[in-house]
């Protein structure tokens, strides 16, 4: 779930992002909402509320920090325009350190490998292509549902026929200044435990 507001490109509209899909949408208006959703599976896939300002002050000009206040105030508008929908929204850490438990070869590609990662409440099978990357490491992991300082967002995939689930990070990839231009994973010191939140400023190259 992502959420954009931005007056001077698309007016007083708050977008709320919910999914995404190559079928066919629909839309229905509801109040100051309009509800898209898929029309194969009739899932939501986005919202748009409209005379936002009405409802709330925002002051970002772009995407908006998630929390569990907006998404309750979100929630409210939905509500008094009688849209049907519940959001939901995960807060949990979505950069974290990772243990890199087993790496194996790819089965189809000789610069990738397939390295199962401990993450603290789990294991999650991710491909990366990194030529530093070792067994035993501890390292940077964004978990699927994470946004790069990019802008990309971290999705489920499959990389030559192999899932992937999150992304094994570099330096420069998590922004952090000096980060080394060579290709290669942060890697960190092993004091640290798998499953703890990562922030990129509490670390200097």
């Amino acid at each position: 779930m992502r959420v954009y507001y931005n007056t001077n490109g698309i007016g007083d509209v708050l977008l709320i992002e919910l999914g995404t899909t190559t079928n066919e949408v629909n839309s229905e208006r509801f109040g100051d909402v309009t509800l898209v959703t898929d029309a194969q599976t009739n899932e939501a896939m986005a919202c748009n509320i409209f005379c936002f300002s009405n409802y709330e002050n925002i002051q970002e000009n772009g995407a908006v920090e998630l929390t569990p206040e907006l998404i309750e105030k979100l929630q409210q508008i939905l509500d008094q325009n009688d849209v049907p929908l519940e959001l939901h929204a995960d807060f949990s850490p979505k950069f974290v350190v990772g243990f890199v438990k087993e790496l194996q070869p790819h089965p189809d590609a000789d610069k990738l490998r397939v390295a199962t990662v401990d993450v603290g409440d789990e294991e999650l099978q991710i491909v990366c292509g990194a030529p530093n990357i070792e067994q035993g490491q501890h390292v940077v992991v964004a978990k699927v549902g994470a946004t790069m300082p990019s802008g990309l967002e971290i999705k489920d995939a499959v990389l030559r026929g192999v899932p992937s689930s999150g992304m094994i990070c570099s330096a420069k990839e998590l922004a952090i200044p000096n980060a080394p231009q060579e290709k290669g994973i942060l890697i960190l010191d092993s004091s640290n435990e798998p499953g703890t939140p990562f922030e990129a400023s509490q670390v200097e190259l």
